[in-house]
């Protein structure tokens, strides 16, 4: 009990990131509704009878409360989708508590701490694995094998073995990913074209071109009103957000100072340490002391950069694929604004190996003495089904337009739909045929064409066309994918035990370091940085991380 009440104790200072024995209960067969459906064929959308209850907690937030203000007769118990879960699998989800932001963070703490937790519980890949060793959890491996129907399986697997590995501790599946997509982490360079040519330039092919981008951009009065008051690359302080951070930039030196990565011996190091993030860094100080980057960096987070976007102080940054929403602030004030995605490009003007860092942290785990733990499978396998299969009803369960899919406790999404959808919308571009949009691709090809055909509120449709359009954002990653440039990360385990205790600091102390060399620190305080990196705890996380590198289940190879 004492080792148990230590681990929970130590528990309560983790920060949620964003994000036994076996029974199968009792169970009958859809009704007959149903039938001839493959889709709910067998034990992945069996129901039971009587109903069972499932408890969660539940985070809200504005845009939640929000979606529930549009909908009147929707609750966050009584919606669509608590009635779908009861009508189809005999599910009934109730809510321990409902809270937001900090008390939320400051509920779930409490309910590790004393072990009283709901029947299903959302963690991060840290969490999951402190509550495993507390004993509080159960082994989902036997409920995902027997229940998860094939079509979960295929979508969940379109990540890799990631995700599994992750919620693995021990040879068990302690958790089911919800899991995310790591090839939108993919970045881009996000320039003003109307600057662009202003200035005189063409779109870069080398790092010496966006450094001459920058350069320009500050100089050259790029919106042309005769004030000095522009800067060449947007950065916060957090150096690796994924709208304007440098994790892009730096990838241009093959430098992937937030990545586990793989030597040429197969070793795995951590990016963040090696000689070429050193080069990075020492150019970032140099496009620093020219005045290319705002002075102020160093204090402002997304939304305080963001600003200078919006009142067209910064015409480029690095970022994701959404990073079309940011760029479209900037076209309030001047409607004339235009922005185009570009590949990320390297020093010497080769095809750059672009970073994805391993995105899935959440994992639905199940309480330990709960009887039915493939419960959580069957949610999975119909909300899966539901917005994606063949029986989908998009409209009504995903986006009706409100995006209604918010209102499920679980809420997994293929990896790739976003880029299928941009392949949809290319291939009917290409050949006229429209029947080969799939719901979520026409929807958003609808977007696109308010803004092509000048609707009224076309506004509302230029971010989607410079998204998904044939010069868009997905374009290139299409393109990224065909040049095989994407670098996945590669340590996806559950976090070590020296991680768990030293990987905060450790990150803290790095994205110090490294805003103090921008700002004008001697270059040789990396070197010191590294040293103390080792001392610290990295060396002993690096032989942990290749002890799980050697040891992984051959089921992982």
């Amino acid at each position: 009990m004492n080792k148990v009440k230590l681990l929970l104790t130590a528990l309560l200072s983790v920060q949620l990131l964003a994000s036994c024995d076996y029974s199968s209960g009792t169970n009958k067969e859809v009704s007959s509704e149903f039938e001839g459906e493959t889709a709910y064929q067998g034990a992945a959308l069996s129901q039971y009878n009587p109903a069972i209850e499932l408890t969660f907690a539940r985070e809200s937030d504005d845009s939640l409360e929000n979606l529930i203000s549009q909908l009147p007769e929707e609750t966050f118990e009584d919606n669509r989708w608590n009635r779908l879960y009861e009508q189809m699998l005999g599910i009934k989800i109730k809510y321990d508590w409902v809270a937001k932001g900090d008390l939320y963070h400051q509920k779930l703490s409490g309910a590790f701490a004393s072990g009283d937790i709901p029947d299903v519980v959302r963690v991060n890949a840290q969490q999951l694995r402190m509550l495993s060793n507390a004993g509080l959890i159960q082994d989902l491996s036997a409920a995902y094998e027997q229940y998860a129907s094939s079509f979960t399986k295929k979508i969940l697997s379109q990540e890799g073995t990631g995700p599994f590995e992750a919620a693995t501790v021990d040879g068990r599946l302690m958790g089911i990913p919800e899991t995310s997509s790591s090839i939108e982490g993919a970045m881009f360079i996000w320039l003003r074209t109307d600057w662009l040519e202003q200035v005189g330039l063409k779109p870069p092919k080398t790092m010496g071109d966006v450094l001459a981008i920058s350069k320009a951009f500050t100089e050259n009065d790029p919106d042309n009103n005769g004030i000095n008051d522009t800067f060449g690359l947007a950065v916060t302080q957090y150096l690796f957000d994924p709208v304007m951070g440098l994790a892009g930039f730096m990838a241009g030196y093959e430098a992937y100072p937030n990545l586990w990565i793989k030597d040429k011996s197969g070793k795995l190091l951590y990016g963040g340490i090696q000689p070429e993030v050193k080069e990075a860094l020492k150019v970032l100080q140099n496009t620093y002391r020219d005045g290319q980057i705002d002075s102020e960096f160093g204090l402002k987070d997304g939304l305080k950069e963001e600003k200078l976007i919006a009142e067209s102080h910064i015409g480029m940054f690095y970022g994701e694929q959404w990073g079309s929403l940011l760029a479209q602030t900037s076209r309030a004030a001047q409607p004339n604004a235009e922005w185009q995605a570009f590949p990320i490009v390297s020093v010497s003007g080769e095809e750059p190996m672009v970073p994805l860092r391993f995105s899935t942290s959440q994992f639905l785990a199940v309480r330990k003495a709960y009887p039915h733990p493939e419960a959580i499978v069957k949610l999975f396998n119909l909300h899966l089904e539901k917005n994606w299969g063949e029986t989908a009803e998009y409209e009504t369960y995903y986006s009706s337009p409100l995006p209604v899919w918010k209102l499920s406790p679980v809420t997994p999404f293929p990896a790739m739909k976003n880029l299928e959808a941009y392949r949809q919308i290319a291939e009917s571009e290409r050949t006229g045929d429209h029947s080969v949009l799939k719901d979520e691709a026409s929807s958003i090809y609808k977007n696109i064409q308010t803004y092509r055909t000048g609707h009224v509120n076309k506004e509302s449709g230029w971010g989607w066309e410079r998204t998904y359009g044939p010069n868009g954002a997905f374009a290139i990653l299409d393109q990224y994918m065909k040049n095989n440039q994407l670098l996945y990360e590669s340590f996806v385990g559950p976090p070590t035990e020296t991680m768990i205790v030293k990987q905060a600091i450790l990150y803290n102390q790095q994205i110090e370091t490294f805003v103090n060399i921008i700002l004008g620190s001697p270059i040789d305080e990396f070197d010191r940085f590294v040293d103390d990196w080792n001392k610290l705890g990295g060396s002993r996380i690096t032989a942990e991380v290749n002890q799980w590198y050697a040891e992984r289940g051959s089921d992982f190879k």
